[in-house]
């Protein structure tokens, strides 16, 4: 039997918002500073929760480990520090415990562990979106050297990471459900309570086919009918005992 759809849903989902979420973690790429004053016009500033870059828009020259102690010094920085790294742990949990409950090496899944890792990565994506949304609400309000900011590409992946996360483990906890769980593929629930879901094989329905008996009717436009056709409506010559054999062969005027 075919593992579920919903839980490879689920298990395909988490793998990709736990790609996205790392890069956005690692990347110093939160927000991006242009026309820093006293400075070449080509030259931007790269600021992530973890460093901060300076890169040339003509040279593709980058340097890290810019110091700012004002933007470090943030109350968002620490928060959204702790928050994706216990995101990123907390989904590496999920899966494991999620793929123990997928039925990849056994006959049925079991429903309860895989939802249960839903519950962490769908816990995990709420703990990624929360330090982006408020680092997306307040970008413009931390102090930087320039006006002009716009955010990185680690906001959007954050974003994309943490809404798949969400749905993966949704996807898992409502697979838990007695409404989705062992009620799709033909799994029911079993009467014997030592076994939870066993499969049924389709049985192939019985069709009545009704008897049609026709009444026959007076007005008919047949004259007759099969039951007319014997020997009481029509006389029929009795065959005689011998069987005249020979002929005559002189033409007649039958023949012609």
């Amino acid at each position: 039997m075919r593992t579920p759809s919903i839980l490879v849903f689920g298990i395909v989902f988490a793998p990709c918002g736990l790609v996205l979420d790392l890069t956005s973690t690692v990347a110093p790429h939160w927000r991006i500073i242009r026309n820093i004053p006293n400075e070449a016009p080509d030259i931007i500033l790269q600021q992530g929760i973890w460093d901060i870059c300076q890169a040339s828009t003509t040279t593709r020259k980058v340097t890290c480990n810019q110091p700012n102690p004002t933007y470090f010094s943030q109350q968002i920085i620490p928060i959204a520090k702790g928050l994706m790294i216990a995101s990123l742990l907390v989904t590496l949990l999920g899966l494991a415990v999620a793929i123990a409950g997928v039925r990849c090496w056994r006959e049925r899944p079991n429903w309860i562990i895989a939802g249960i890792g839903g519950f962490f990565i769908f816990l995990s994506g709420v703990m990624t979106l929360i330090p982006i949304s408020w680092y997306t609400h307040i970008f413009t309000a931390i102090p930087a050297e320039s006006q002009s900011i716009t955010p990185g590409y680690c906001i959007f992946l954050g974003f994309i990471g943490g809404i798949m996360e969400v749905l993966s483990g949704s996807a898992l906890i409502i697979g838990m459900c007695s409404c989705c769980g062992g009620w799709n593929r033909g799994e029911r629930r079993s009467s014997n309570k030592s076994t939870y879901f066993h499969n049924t094989a389709a049985m192939p329905r019985r069709i009545e086919v009704p008897s049609i008996s026709r009444t026959r009717s007076d007005a008919s436009s047949v004259p007759y009918s099969r039951d007319t056709l014997d020997g009481r409506d029509f006389p029929q010559a009795k065959p005689s005992g011998r069987i005249n054999t020979t002929y005559s062969s002189r033409m007649c005027d039958a023949d012609l």
